[in-house]
């Protein structure tokens, strides 16, 4: 047992070292004020404006799925689920822009009602909802099958349909897990970059106009796109874990609780 707790404890740490390298370097040698500045700031605030909304359509949306899959034991639509986060994420973003493009015909049908997805906060959304859903439902879906089912099976006895009972029996005593899994699902969509990259590289929208999620900013920082350089992106690096970190930890210890 103490040497797998060594081997697990220093795994742990493996994954680690990138974050305290940055986390140091960030607010300590490589410390720049280009990397706070604010349009730094208002990247972060965009990206935990979107994130926020992409876990609320994931808990309006995907939470029925979730229970689905841990009472129906389906396998086809549980290798289905994980489609999105198992190819490359820019792909997601072409897709959403295909979609919606004036050469398609969905592309056009979408148009015609206002609906445009290209660097709108909306096209932002809907990449994060698409690529943070799969995490939100895997977390709630073990969630669902730890919990005894015989206050579902009573309320189906007494003729409660199964989405009934989901809302009336299972949700009420379930707020603590879609807490957990929601915060989680949003510390996914907050490190979002392939997908986001191309539909929402910029956000041509009040009240960002003119402003990339937290993501795309740092790399622009370390590519030159906007001045700053390698310091820079190092030190946003840093005050966007700080931002993200407590996200990911307050969802884990709500989970845990």
């Amino acid at each position: 047992m103490n040497w797998l707790r060594a081997i697990a404890l220093t795994t742990v740490f493996l994954l680690l070292v990138p974050i305290v390298i940055l986390l140091y370097y960030g607010l300590g040698p490589f410390r720049t004020p280009a990397g706070y500045t604010l349009g730094v700031f208002r990247s972060i605030e965009l990206s935990l404006f979107s994130s926020g909304l992409a876990a609320i359509v994931d808990i309006a949306v995907f939470t029925p799925l979730a229970y689905y899959l841990a009472r129906g034991k389906d396998p086809i639509a549980e290798a289905l689920v994980d489609m999105p986060v198992g190819i490359p994420h820019p792909i997601i973003g072409v897709a959403l822009l295909i979609l919606d493009s004036p050469l398609t015909p969905t592309g056009r049908f979408l148009l015609s009602f206002g609906i445009n997805f290209f660097n709108t906060i909306l096209g932002l959304v809907v990449a994060l909802v698409i690529m943070s859903a799969p995490i939100y439902v895997k977390s709630m879906q073990p969630y669902f099958e730890s919990k005894d089912p015989s206050p579902e099976e009573f309320a189906m006895g007494m003729g409660a349909s199964r989405i009934r009972t989901l809302f009336s029996v299972v949700l009420p005593d379930s707020l603590k897990g879609v807490a957990s899994a929601s915060l989680i699902a949003m510390s996914r969509a907050l490190g979002e970059f392939g997908s986001i990259s191309i539909i929402a590289y910029y956000v041509l929208q009040y009240p960002f106009y003119g402003v990339s999620p937290a993501s795309v900013t740092i790399f622009q920082l370390f590519s030159g796109a906007i001045p700053g350089g390698l310091n820079a992106a190092v030190t946003a690096s840093a005050a966007m874990i700080l931002v993200a970190l407590p996200i990911t930890l307050v969802g884990h210890f709500i989970r845990r609780r």
